[in-house]
């Protein structure tokens, strides 16, 4: 296994050594934040915002600054999990190096250990079959959980942790599925993957067999029993705390780097790359920053803010994002967690940044009772910080303005 990447302990380091525009901009403008920042221990909020700057080359340079960061606090991911495992899944089809097998090949799911369960088709989809590719898709368009749990099937729970942890990113553990499709496993059964295999016109091209993982996954972190009160497996309310220990987490900085290894591969040394074609990266782009009304498969009638939560995510339903802006992102939302961990683009003005940050809105201190502040608190902190940001942005002085043609994946508007 690697040591973590270098770029991953200077990212402190940058904040302090350097006036940090977050800091004094969450000073000037305290008032909009005052009900979160007076209580940092009660809403956990981490923030990494890195400006973008670019050479005669149009080569990026990056400046990255923090606020609350605790890469040994543990935070729920909820969703934030997909965006590594959409990434590594790719890799995994390129390295099997099978003629006629790409992600738009047709795949079928097999049931082995209970609780799993088979898939072979899929009304979403153009053919109505599954595909890796589609299962992305709706992974980022509308963050769909049996997406994500297939794609972890397909991967299997061991080797997506190595590929990830071989690439560097080592503050994380990814145990288990998501959502209504996940709740029947536990954390045993959630080590075995279901047997997998792939067609082409009825030919066989590659199977998998069932597997079963052995990954210890082990972390040292602060702050995984939480609360007061939970409601059981049972749907029981149990007067005690709620474990985490066995749940999934990635550090902050661990998906902004994720997401900015995708973005700007260039930028990292090849062995923290994932090994993907310039068709990978662009098909990745138009996923993650699609709005659910530009979607035909899958169709969606999902706001376009509905993971979006930066700058729009306390817009109403019948808000459109204006079209000379585009959010590469991934969004998470669970036991009172709202994260968020995007790539911001204004074509029009030429303007670029990566933000990410995590809030905590459990007033109750009970988890899985469904009662949390996303609308009144998370949601709108999460969006003013996004537009405050971007504000910022649309006036920083840049030394010259950004060719941000590789990230044009959608019609023009």
């Amino acid at each position: 296994m690697k040591a973590p990447l270098v770029l991953f302990t200077l990212l402190p380091f940058f904040a302090v050594a350097q006036e940090s525009p977050l800091l004094r901009l969450l000073e000037e403008n305290r008032d909009s934040f005052a009900t979160v920042l007076a209580q940092p221990e009660r809403f956990e909020v981490q923030i990494l915002y890195t400006q973008i700057d670019r050479d005669a080359d149009n080569q990026p340079r990056f400046r990255t600054f923090s606020y609350g960061l605790d890469p040994q606090r543990y935070f729920y991911p909820a969703s934030t999990v997909k965006m590594p495992t959409a990434f590594a899944a790719l890799e995994k089809l390129n390295r099997l190096r099978i003629l006629g097998l790409d992600r738009n090949t047709p795949l079928k799911f097999g049931a082995g250990h209970p609780p799993q369960t088979p898939l072979s088709a899929d009304s979403t989809a153009p053919d109505g079959l599954p595909s890796v590719a589609h299962l992305i898709r709706k992974v980022f368009l509308v963050s769909d959980n049996e997406a994500h749990n297939r794609l972890y099937e397909f991967l299997g729970q061991e080797a997506l942790n190595r590929t990830l942890h071989e690439k560097g990113f080592t503050n994380l553990r990814i145990l288990h599925r998501l959502g209504a499709s996940g709740a029947p496993f536990d954390f045993e059964t959630n080590r075995y993957t279901n047997p997998v295999s792939f067609y082409r016109n009825d030919t066989l091209l590659y199977h998998q067999g069932e597997v079963y993982s052995a990954c210890p996954c082990s972390l040292e972190l602060q702050g995984e029993i939480k609360g007061i009160a939970h409601i059981d497996r049972q749907g029981k309310l149990v007067h005690q705390p709620f474990d985490f220990r066995r749940k999934n987490f990635i550090g902050l900085q661990e998906l902004h780097e994720l997401l900015r290894v995708v973005l700007f591969p260039e930028a990292f040394p090849p062995e923290c790359r994932f090994d993907l074609s310039e068709e990978d990266y662009r098909f990745l782009y138009a996923a993650m920053s699609a709005l659910p009304r530009e979607s035909r498969h899958p169709r969606s009638t999902e706001p376009d803010n509905y993971v979006k939560f930066f700058l729009f995510g306390d817009r109403d339903s019948t808000f459109r994002i204006p079209g000379h802006l585009r959010i590469f992102n991934k969004v998470g939302w669970a036991y009172g967690y709202l994260t968020d961990v995007a790539y911001v683009v204004d074509f029009q003005n030429g303007v670029e940044f990566l933000l990410a940050a995590t809030i905590h809105v459990n007033a109750n201190q009970t988890y899985n009772d469904g009662v949390y502040e996303y609308e009144e608190v998370g949601l709108p902190f999460l969006a003013r910080l996004g537009r405050l940001i971007y504000r910022y942005e649309l006036q920083r002085p840049r030394p010259r303005k950004p060719d941000l043609s590789r990230f044009k994946v959608h019609p023009a508007p």
